[in-house]
């Protein structure tokens, strides 16, 4: 099935320029992505081509720091990071070719975080006795802490630019890889439940609560994480959630390299581990964030969540988004910061 995965995923690729929505808004280059595009037959050409751009990246991350010019080197190592995060990514299984990737995506961000001055941690923690891989970054008198709760075909890596957001923003954050995501899934070979999720997400609040004792404790999550971030605001120590494109228990449609994809990283399909609107009777006070052009979660299901949360709540929606409201995501962080500090911050949607 690997093979073919991936052979369907570059097909996808080429095809469909939405495909690299998430990317360009992680920062892969969009003259990068126009390459990749035009260029790849096969998946050497998709490592070769990226690989040549991280060299690139990571080159001149040197020669800026030799010029004392740190934030240029952090922004270097990370863009490098990211090429090899997306090369690590098209693995839709776990082996030696894809933990040599994912291992030198590590490499350069940890190159970068030794040039920050927030103080930047790995930890692991232990869900059903597997390891659980996560970051932790704080920056000076933390206004509150923010975990990150990712997609599920992603990594704490791939949204390191959300943590930067939120540090600058004076929070501290804290990021996991899941079951069946990114370092967790790839190292430990854990694959994802909704029994596993439903402790990890727990463990990962617990954790927290225990690292931070002082600060109030918030949850953002885009996509799937979204739905969990919702899920996770039942607990009585978080205070504030923003859910982004969260998918609903319900009528959702993803193309089918995606559906290939969490055959290898979900252990029971039928499971299922999206939002339950059953399970709302309390939440912390939720900012919910829609894009209008979602073509994975339909857009009734998303109002009736919105119609179902029980106590304080806003809608934001965006006309010209899709999923995950990408193109958006600066905004998107900078709502969530005055949300958790509890300010009002008109949006020109």
């Amino acid at each position: 099935m690997g093979s073919s995965t991936i052979e369907k995923t570059m097909l996808t690729s080429f095809l469909l320029q939405g495909f690299w929505d998430r990317w360009i808004a992680n920062d892969i280059p969009r003259e990068t992505v126009i390459e990749l595009r035009h260029r790849i037959n096969r998946l050497e050409d998709w490592i070769r081509i990226l690989q040549k751009h991280a060299d690139v990246y990571e080159n001149r991350a040197v020669h800026v720091l030799n010029q004392h010019s740190v934030g240029e080197a952090v922004n270097f190592y990370r863009l490098a990071a990211m090429h090899y995060n997306l090369i690590q990514w098209v693995f839709p299984e776990t082996g030696n070719e894809k933990r040599e990737w994912y291992q030198r995506c590590k490499d350069m961000h940890e190159q970068a975080d030794q040039l920050v001055e927030d103080e930047i941690m790995n930890i692991i923690i232990q869900v059903e006795g597997n390891e659980c891989y996560g970051r932790i970054r704080v920056s000076d008198r933390p206004k509150g802490c923010v975990i990150i709760i990712n997609p599920i075909d992603s990594s704490k890596e791939e949204v390191v630019k959300y943590e930067d957001f939120f540090a600058g923003m004076g929070f501290a954050t804290v990021s996991f890889d899941g079951p069946g995501q990114g370092e967790t899934y790839t190292f430990s070979h854990q694959r994802a439940t909704r029994q596993s999720w439903d402790l990890f997400v727990n463990e990962v609040i617990e954790f927290t609560a225990l690292q931070f004792p002082m600060l109030q404790l918030y949850l953002f999550g885009t996509c799937l994480g979204g739905a969990w971030s919702i899920q996770g605001s039942s607990h009585p120590k978080i205070c504030r959630t923003v859910s982004v494109s969260p998918v609903i228990d319900g009528d959702t449609r993803v193309p089918e390299y995606f559906e290939e994809r969490l055959l290898n990283i979900i252990e029971d399909s039928k499971s299922g581990l999206l939002l339950r609107m059953e399970s709302l009777d309390y939440v912390s006070p939720i900012l919910l964030v829609h894009g209008k052009k979602d073509t994975i979660i339909q857009h009734d299901n998303i109002y009736d969540l919105y119609t179902k949360l029980p106590i304080e709540k806003r809608l934001i929606q965006y006309v010209d988004e899709g999923h995950g409201c990408n193109y958006r995501i600066n905004e998107i962080l900078k709502a969530a910061g005055h949300w958790y500090l509890r300010q009002s911050n008109p949006l020109s949607l």
